[in-house]
């Protein structure tokens, strides 16, 4: 269990536990354009659904999660959090869900599967969760190129490595970024995660870098602004 200041999240039946990848997208992803609807593909607990519905007053956040147990616990943690009337989760796959998409989002989420380098742990679902043969990048941009209203806006957290390949792919579907954060454990360490937020204009990319700690729990003052409203101890 872990517990935030707002709500818990139970990830017992979670292949893929609550982690900083997670918390980043959360409380990092741009609502200041006031999102009616919200999709969070791949929502694992639901953590960052939950994440955005105590950060904004949209009225629709779906989450969409392939793995059954998982999405078991979504749908859980969703009824225990104080937003459960604006929070559900389908049980089906990007795919599935395509079939017959009847709304459109103002905001889509998505922390993807990143092993693209064929390392399986012999887990199966947590390769699931980790792996990206099971939502990969395309699939995720062709998807949101679809649901995404006119205003809406589409955001990720993504290996620094793969961020060109995201951002080319995006570009074939006209969605353009125009918010990158770029993520390193400390200051000494390389660019580890890039966030990337991107919409259908295109406007100037606005970049920065965030560093997480500057020693062992020893966090800096922009990790501790942007994730205090939900870790206990910040």
């Amino acid at each position: 269990m872990f517990q935030f200041k707002q709500f818990t999240v139970q990830q017992d039946k979670c292949a893929m536990k609550v982690g900083t990848d997670g918390v980043l997208l959360g409380a990092w992803t741009p609502v200041d354009h006031n999102p009616f609807s919200i999709l969070d593909i791949g929502a694992g607990t639901g953590l960052i659904a939950l994440m955005l519905a105590q950060r904004c007053h949209a009225e629709q956040i779906d989450g969409l999660e392939i793995d059954a147990d998982a999405h078991e616990q979504a749908v859980d943690n969703f009824e225990n959090s104080p937003w459960g009337d604006r929070l559900f989760c389908y049980h089906a796959s990007l795919d599935e869900f395509m079939e017959e998409p009847e709304d459109e989002y103002d905001l889509i989420v998505s922390n993807p599967p990143f092993y693209t380098d064929g390392y399986f742990s012999g887990d199966e679902q947590r390769d699931m969760a980790r792996h990206n043969n099971s939502l990969p990048f395309e699939d995720l941009i062709q998807a949101s190129e679809i649901l995404l209203s006119e205003i809406g806006i589409l955001a990720v957290v993504i290996p620094f490595k793969e961020e060109e390949k995201f951002i080319a792919l995006a570009k074939e579907e006209q969605l353009y970024p125009f918010k990158i954060t770029r993520v390193k454990g400390t200051p000494e360490t390389e660019i580890k995660r890039s966030l990337i937020a991107l919409s259908r204009s295109e406007k100037e990319i606005s970049t920065d870098e965030l560093i997480i700690e500057t020693a062992r729990h020893k966090y800096t003052d922009e990790y501790i602004s942007l994730t205090k409203d939900f870790y206990l101890k910040m």
